[in-house]
């Protein structure tokens, strides 16, 4: 399984495409594709959002599920997902804490 994920222009935050061609900060709702057919035709979607300046870099990125959620299987996209592992504080990961609380 596979999901595509880039870097918004605007602020660098790392976004998955989702639904309806939207990018969403979070891979919980990343829209995920089996088919490699499927991977290139959302790779191709998201090449016209290059070209409308609002992401940079498209790629797909193997996914698992863990516990019914999808999950980046590269450890590079762990922390891509998340944000720096220094610093907890900062990133996805510290908006999941601050939410939580």
């Amino acid at each position: 399984m596979h999901a595509i994920t880039a870097n918004r222009l605007t602020d660098g935050e790392v976004v998955w495409l989702a639904a309806h061609d939207q990018w969403i900060e979070t891979v919980d709702a990343a829209a995920l594709f089996e088919t490699k057919a499927d991977v290139e035709a959302a790779l191709k979607r998201a090449a016209d959002w290059v070209d409308r300046r609002v992401i940079v870099d498209p790629y797909a990125i193997a996914i698992s599920t863990e516990s019914g959620r999808p999950e980046p299987v590269r450890f590079r996209e762990k922390i891509r997902a998340l944000g720096p592992t220094v610093r907890p504080d900062l990133g996805k990961q510290a908006r999941a804490t601050r939410s939580a609380a």
